[in-house]
């Protein structure tokens, strides 16, 4: 996208050399934005006093013969001065990933798969990006059932089915500031308080702006797969000891052990990955 932007820059000041027109013509064309207001971008600035501008190149053109390669030099100073004089864009999608999460027992049904696709977005939580991101890659959420869900609310998962994996990820990391809200199908770390995160997110299955106020900053969205989320097993209901489903304490400490048996219906993942 900055390449892009650069090479509009570049035919931007040849056609305003060549031909008279104005750099911010271009510009106003067109606007980058994205699907949340918050981080709407703005169009290129157009180069001050562009009419006065305009007039020196005119008069130019009255005192002055150029040659073929002469205009030609002048267009690529002019286009690499302006190339140089505008900021960088940054991109809606700098330093996004695509993390695959293949589910199992969609429904508490044995065999029944389906595929979610989230987005990561660093520049809404770079902090959680970053854990969410080296937990893909130590593979850490294969096998994790989907423990907590809770249909209209969320779908909380995050706890290793092994201890001893578990344990290796204890440590806490520090709060981002909430930049966007809890929208039906934003990625969302669970906190027990300040800067508590250590391993368990939660999808949000409905609009939950309550969670904003408390913290709860969204690391990415379901961008595929949103009608998988809504096929996860919710037959066990709200956890232990408010509910009938299972107890955290215990998953901590006996992982799938103390799950398959007792909860064999829970939907889990099977794979998850980078696209």
């Amino acid at each position: 996208m900055v390449r892009l932007a650069t090479a509009t820059v570049f035919a931007a000041a040849c056609i305003q050399l060549g031909f008279g027109f104005h750099v911010a013509d271009i510009n106003n064309a067109s606007k980058l934005s994205t699907t949340h207001g918050p981080f709407a971008t703005t169009p290129l600035s157009a180069t001050d006093n562009d009419e006065n501008e305009n007039e020196i190149i005119n008069d130019a053109a009255k005192t002055t013969t150029l040659s073929r390669r002469s205009l030609g030099m002048q267009t690529a100073a002019l286009a690499v001065t302006a190339a140089l004089s505008l900021p960088a864009i940054a991109t809606a999608d700098d330093g996004e990933k695509q993390i695959e999460l293949i589910i199992s027992n969609l429904e508490g049904i044995e065999g029944k798969t389906g595929r979610i696709v989230i987005q990561t977005k660093p520049q809404w939580a770079p902090i959680g990006v970053t854990r969410f991101e080296e937990l893909t890659t130590a593979n850490f959420f294969q096998d994790c059932r989907f423990f907590r869900v809770l249909p209209g609310f969320i779908a909380q998962f995050g706890i290793n089915g092994d201890p001893a994996v578990q344990a290796k990820f204890r440590n806490n990391i520090k709060d981002d500031p909430v930049k966007v809200g809890n929208k039906k199908g934003t990625v969302v770390f669970a906190t027990a308080g300040p800067n508590t995160r250590t391993t368990q997110l939660f999808i949000n299955m409905g609009d939950n702006a309550f969670l904003d106020k408390q913290g709860f900053s969204p690391i990415g969205e379901v961008i595929e797969g949103m009608d998988v989320v809504e096929k996860f097993y919710a037959g066990y209901g709200e956890g232990a000891p408010q509910g009938k489903g299972p107890n955290q304490g215990k998953i901590q400490s006996q992982g799938n052990k103390y799950l398959v048996p007792e909860f064999p219906k829970l939907s889990y993942i099977s794979k998850a990955g980078f696209l």
